[in-house]
């Protein structure tokens, strides 16, 4: 008996231990802004979007209902969009827009996406993010407008 309880004790343990790393390295990579290969070959479209896209950047940002972290991103959004000259923010249901999250490989809300003027997604962060990076995102989007030919 004494066996079989300490093997119980050492995977609850295990178990317990792993979750935390899980938990502590989602936390920390959450809100990132992270280059995916083939976002770059995403373009989205006023039509798709059902708005016109910003002259210097759109930050499509995709939530759900009940998700307390999207509020936060949503002001963060708004109040960045509203100072950036060219900056446009679009909120999207992924629930209710399915089909365009999947194809956009939209696994966790808050996401949000950076586009330049022409569509074209060159950034991508999953949970909330940051305010310097979402800046940073919108100037990558100015460069990468500005390179394009």
């Amino acid at each position: 008996m004494q066996t079989g309880g300490m093997t119980g004790l050492v995977v609850c343990a295990a178990v317990l231990i792993l979750a935390s790393v899980v938990g502590v390295a989602r936390a920390v990579s959450g809100g990132r802004f992270r280059a995916r290969p083939r976002d770059g070959a995403v373009r989205l479209s006023a039509v798709e979007l059902g708005t016109e896209l910003g002259d210097r950047a759109t930050l499509v940002q995709f939530s759900t209902a009940f998700c307390g972290p999207c509020r936060v991103t949503r002001r963060l959004l708004a109040e960045i969009s509203g100072t950036v000259p060219g900056a446009t923010h679009i909120e999207i249901d992924a629930e209710n827009r399915l089909e365009l999250a999947k194809r956009l490989g939209i696994l966790r809300t808050p996401t949000v996406l950076v586009l330049d003027r022409a569509g074209r997604v060159v950034g991508r962060a999953s949970g909330q993010p940051r305010r310097a990076e979402v800046m940073a995102a919108i100037d990558k989007a100015t460069g990468a407008t500005a390179a394009s030919p």
